[in-house]
């Protein structure tokens, strides 16, 4: 995978995806940004929502449980001198559907924690990662 980002001034750097989607990255005020994108840090955690989110939505899925509604929160806790990376993430996994077996859906979040999310894994030697379930009827 090659990336490449362009400095815009300040803290702003742009870049695309390779869908042709336009990414904005910035930093806050207070270090001389202007609020006007993504932070990485940040970005970090909405790849580690959204990889395991993809994993375990279709691992349901194959496992014939209906879901007909799903949400991701993560909790993410940063060191607090520098180098300032995550020391924790918890992830809570929120449900909702008719008939869901925890167990199954379970079993689908441990695959994706264990085998296919490669964000999760990338985290893995300096992020504790933990989870949660919440399966809402309906």
């Amino acid at each position: 995978m090659n990336k490449s980002i362009q400095w815009e001034g300040g803290l702003k750097f742009t870049g695309k995806s390779n869908f042709g989607l336009d990414i904005t990255l910035d930093g806050p005020k207070k270090v001389g940004g202007d609020e006007d994108g993504y932070q990485p840090l940040e970005l970090i955690v909405f790849a580690l929502a959204g990889c395991t989110g993809m994993d375990v939505v279709s691992i349901a899925k194959k496992m014939k449980q209906n879901v007909t509604g799903f949400n991701i929160n993560v909790e993410a806790v940063q060191k607090e001198d520098h180098p300032r990376f995550l020391t924790k993430a918890h992830i809570e996994y929120v449900f909702t559907g008719k008939d869901l077996k925890p167990e199954m859906l379970e079993k689908a979040i441990l695959l994706s924690e264990e085998k296919y999310c490669s964000v999760g894994t990338t985290m893995s030697g300096m992020t504790k990662i933990t989870h949660s379930i919440k399966i809402n009827e309906g």
